[in-house]
């Protein structure tokens, strides 16, 4: 017990890195970068496929369903194969579906395109999670929090340079460049890749649901953090170009804004929360979310939104952490059961709201949707005492 506070105290701004933190942090990265490039790629694959707004959001909704699909299927590889050999593998059949979804010539090939791409999404997230933690156990040092903002960075780097690179090179162009970046990346990251064995015996217990309602509304503060994050991703670009006459080379960038001012954080998150508490993080955090997506929501130019989504991008990013920390301390409960419940309802609400938004966009505006989530951060204010549990981990 005294090692690990020790071992906490002396972590700083400076960590130690080590071949496989680099390796895991690539990864991170690259999974990212593809996600970043995907944002202003979607008004591209909609009309190619010539989507409205409601068919677009049944499209996201298939892509949230194949990340959870697959998602199960990826745990159970990495207790029979390890997460190393998993994480390879899902990367390089993640890679080729950025190139797959630009191929597509029918709403039914869309239909298997994104679900594959959220499937191999999903399951390559769960793989690199999984070999994060390994080199966590390795290191005897938290890493996670850096490795999150290291796929920030990716989907800041892919945001920030698809316009443009789709108005330079076209569409097709756009993507094989990308799919050549992450092959170099995976090629460079897999040598050093934490190698763990198997661990057959590591499937999930058998565990009924707890029936007090503390997991439930830590997983609804996760849930209600967690849409906006999706909402941003999915539906910023449109909105830049729609509705507020962006670019072609600027419509990625409201994500990238939000990425950038994410990944920020998230490197600052832990020194903050040790400093000032859960509870009080969280409340700023939720503030500042709020004024990002209801200045974005009311925006009538491009540069105020791109400012909104940068405050937004500040406040969400550390709201989710501190949820997924206090899930795990919650007294009496077992920490898997805790984490099970909220992350299933966190990542529910990044995989499928942006489906729903769809719907409800082409009866009103984006601009409507965004100036409305916020509703949605003042429940997670309401609630913002329950992070007091995300504290317990200094306290033990």
């Amino acid at each position: 017990m005294n090692d690990t506070l020790s071992m906490k105290a002396s972590a700083g701004p400076a960590p130690i890195v080590t071949r496989e933190r680099a390796a895991v942090a690539l990864l991170f990265f690259l999974n990212g970068m593809v996600m970043g490039a995907w944002a202003p790629k979607i008004p591209f694959f909609s009309q190619a496929l010539g989507l409205t707004e409601s068919m677009l959001g049944i499209m996201l909704f298939v892509f949230g369903v194949g990340s959870l699909v697959m998602m199960p299927v990826a745990g159970m590889q990495i207790a029979r194969l390890g997460s190393s050999r998993v994480v390879q593998i899902t990367t390089l059949l993640y890679i080729p579906t950025i190139v797959l979804l630009t191929l597509v010539d029918s709403i039914w090939t869309g239909v298997i395109a994104i679900f594959l791409f959220g499937g191999l999404t999903g399951a390559m997230d769960v793989a690199m999670n999984a070999n994060a933690v390994e080199v966590e156990r390795q290191m005897r040092r938290s890493i996670m929090s850096s490795c999150h903002a290291f796929w920030s960075l990716g989907g800041l780097f892919g945001a920030a340079t698809g316009g443009a690179l789709i108005a330079m090179l076209g569409v097709l162009g756009h993507v094989l460049l990308l799919a050549a970046i992450c092959v170099v990346l995976f090629l460079v990251a897999r040598p050093m890749i934490l190698v763990d064995a198997p661990h057959p015996s590591d499937e999930p217990a058998r565990a009924r649901l707890p029936l007090t309602p503390l997991p439930w509304l830590i997983g609804l503060i996760a849930l209600f953090c967690m849409v906006p994050e999706g909402t941003v991703l999915d539906w910023s670009a449109l909105y830049l170009r729609n509705e507020l006459n962006a670019s072609t080379e600027f419509s990625g960038f409201a994500f990238a804004a939000f990425s950038l001012t994410m990944a920020t954080c998230r490197f600052a998150g832990d020194f903050v929360r040790d400093r000032f508490g859960g509870v009080k993080t969280l409340r700023v955090c939720g503030v500042l979310a709020t004024l990002g997506l209801l200045i974005a929501g009311r925006s009538d130019s491009v540069t105020l939104a791109l400012i909104g989504f940068a405050i937004a991008g500040i406040g969400i990013s550390n709201m989710v952490p501190i949820a997924f920390s206090a899930a795990g301390n919650i007294p009496g409960l077992a920490p898997g059961v805790g984490l099970s419940v909220v992350t299933t309802m966190g990542y529910s609400g990044i995989l499928f709201a942006p489906s729903l938004i769809g719907f409800v966009a082409e009866h009103t505006t984006l601009s409507t949707v965004y100036t409305a989530i916020p509703a949605l951060l003042l429940v997670v204010l309401a609630l913002s005492h329950l992070a007091r549990y995300a504290d317990r981990v200094a306290e033990t």
